[in-house]
C-alpha cells in the first residue's frame, strides 16, 4: 500500500471516490460541485487529503480529507479529520489505520497540537482502530451543533 498526500493532479481520481462516500451517508451526487469543493479545499490549503494506493494496480483504495484548524489556547494547529472512506473490496486490509498514521504523522510535522475526529458511536470498529492510535473519548467536553439550513 502506498500512502500519498493529493495534490490537484488528484482530483480525477479522488473526486468519484469522494462522491462515492457523500452518496453512502445519503448526500446528491453533484459531480461538478464536488470537484469544485475538493478542488477549492485542496488549492486554498483548507485542508489535507490522503490517499491510499494498491502497490500492485495502482488503484485507489481509500481516503481521508482533514480540514484545518486552529486552537487559541496553544496557538498552534488543530487537524480535523473529517471525512474518512475505504472501498469496500479494500476493506478489512488496514487502510483506513495506514491513512490515519500518514495523517497524524504530517500533523506532527505541521505543528498541529492535535487531530479532532468524530465518529458514530455505534461504529465499534471504527472506534477501537481509532483508540488503538491513541485517540481517547473527551469527556469534558460536550459538542453542540448549530444547523444553519
Amino acid at each position: 500500500m502506498r500512502i500519498i498526500q493529493a495534490t490537484l493532479e488528484h482530483l480525477d481520481v479522488l473526486t468519484p471516490m469522494f462522491i462515492r462516500y457523500r452518496e453512502l451517508y445519503g448526500a446528491m451526487p453533484l459531480v461538478e460541485e464536488s470537484r469544485a469543493f475538493l478542488e477549492q479545499c485542496l488549492s486554498t490549503q483548507q485542508a489535507v487529503a490522503f490517499l491510499a494506493f494498491d502497490e500492485a494496480t495502482d488503484k485507489l483504495m481509500g481516503f481521508n480529507l482533514l480540514y484545518l484548524s486552529h486552537s487559541s489556547l496553544s496557538l498552534r494547529p488543530v487537524w480535523i479529520l473529517n471525512d474518512i472512506f475505504v472501498c469496500e473490496d479494500s476493506r478489512r486490509k488496514q487502510v483506513a489505520r495506514h491513512l490515519v498514521i500518514r495523517a497524524k504523522e504530517e500533523a506532527i510535522k505541521n505543528n498541529a497540537v492535535r487531530i479532532r475526529v468524530a465518529t458514530n458511536s455505534a461504529n465499534e470498529t471504527t472506534r477501537k482502530m481509532y483508540e488503538s492510535l491513541g485517540f481517547y473519548e473527551n469527556h469534558q467536553l460536550t459538542n453542540y451543533i448549530l444547523a444553519l439550513e
